[in-house]
């Protein structure tokens, strides 16, 4: 996958603040592609909705990325062609499959510098946009998360844009990881790797807390 291979963003998708059926709350979950150029900060897509932002959004989740990979490999796993933006993704990465992608590495286009940071850890809400109540286990077991992103250079997104992926250059902490040690304590030899990385500063909060 190392930058010179060609790749090229597939789809750029934004939502609306949207109610959740059967629930009070609004929930920006519900992201379909668009076709023109989006603008992006280190707080995420313009425009882009993010209703709970104790749990998501900021500048160390401004982007939420998922591979190509990943999408066919869930359509085909419940039976359905799972389009871009269904699990609340921002972007659709051509050729990358999540369970290879680890903390440091670097999504480049022309423009925008993204740095992964962590990954997805499913939630009721996710749960219910799926309507499946089995669906975080599911999600869990799966290992395909994708790819949460803070903004190191901004600029504008767009579906076509080509794109670089540079690999971290140190001991890698992978998104399948990432889902299995949720939560739980780590040894000292892993608790040193992860800060070692550029994680999530909650993620790394409570590393540094335990």
């Amino acid at each position: 996958m190392e930058g010179h291979l060609p790749m090229k963003i597939i789809a750029v998708c934004t939502g609306q603040a949207e109610r959740m059926p059967e629930n009070s709350y609004k929930t920006g979950i519900f992201k379909h592609p668009v076709e023109a150029g989006v603008m992006v900060d280190t707080e995420g897509l313009i425009g882009d909705a993010i209703c709970n932002r104790k749990h998501h959004g900021g500048p160390d989740q401004a982007v939420y990325s998922m591979g190509s990979i990943d999408l066919d490999w869930w359509s085909k796993e419940l039976g359905r062609r799972i389009e871009p933006g269904t699990f609340g993704e921002n972007l659709v990465i051509e050729g990358i499959d999540s369970r290879r992608i680890a903390v440091g590495d670097r999504f480049e286009t022309e423009t925008v510098t993204l740095e992964v940071t962590s990954a997805r850890i499913p939630c009721a809400t996710l749960t219910r946009r799926m309507d499946d109540p089995a669906f975080a286990q599911h999600f869990l077991k799966a290992g395909r998360p994708g790819f949460y992103c803070r903004v190191l250079r901004d600029g504008a997104l767009q579906a076509g844009d080509a794109v670089s992926y540079h690999a971290y250059s140190g001991a890698p902490v992978t998104m399948p990881e990432l889902l299995k040690t949720f939560g739980k304590n780590l040894s000292d030899e892993d608790r040193a790797r992860y800060l070692a990385a550029p994680i999530n500063q909650k993620l790394r909060a409570m590393l540094t807390s335990a």
